[in-house]
């Protein structure tokens, strides 16, 4: 039994050493409606050691994504890079969103946006082109909770857009 089980374990660990690495390339924002602030507050979700390559190749091969000195230059960089890469429109017209700030959080990065001076929604659309010039395999997941409704999407290269429509 015990040799049975050594053969098993040797098999196994064989085959996992030679099996390659895949890595997730993904992103997740959180989209909620609070009427009472008439803002739509996003939070989005991204893997720190994308971003940072990204901020790298694009602005500052030097930068590290940290708590240091550079932040108010990092945060510029990640709403360049935000703001060049995601689009909304709420009732048919394009708005500008603020970029709040952002935390670190093991190796995750939480970037804080908001939409202000929305009074109501009948249609939202927003367009996620996050990482699809680097990563062929990135996915952008989307979930909304807009007018008390939830919806999630998940946007890729070839469907970058997501939209939800309210009846009046």
């Amino acid at each position: 039994m015990k040799a049975v089980k050594i053969l098993f374990l040797t098999l196994l660990f064989s085959l996992i050493s030679f099996a390659p690495i895949h890595k997730f390339y993904v992103s997740v924002s959180q989209i909620e409606y609070v009427s009472e602030k008439q803002s739509v507050q996003i939070i989005m979700r991204i893997f720190i050691e994308d971003l940072e390559n990204l901020l790298r190749k694009r602005y500052d091969s030097e930068i590290t994504l940290n708590e240091s000195e550079k932040e108010s230059q990092i945060n510029e960089y990640i709403n360049q890079y935000l703001s060049s890469k995601v689009l909304f429109e709420i009732n048919n017209e394009l708005k500008k969103f603020n970029f709040l700030g952002k935390e670190y959080e093991d190796d995750i990065v939480f970037c804080y946006l908001e939409i202000e001076n929305v009074s109501k929604i009948k249609d939202f659309k927003i367009t996620n082109n996050l990482f699809f010039d680097v990563f062929d395999e990135q996915q952008n997941i989307i979930k909304t909770n807009i007018n008390s409704e939830k919806e999630s999407f998940v946007l890729t290269s070839q469907k970058n857009k997501a939209e939800v429509h309210f009846k009046p």
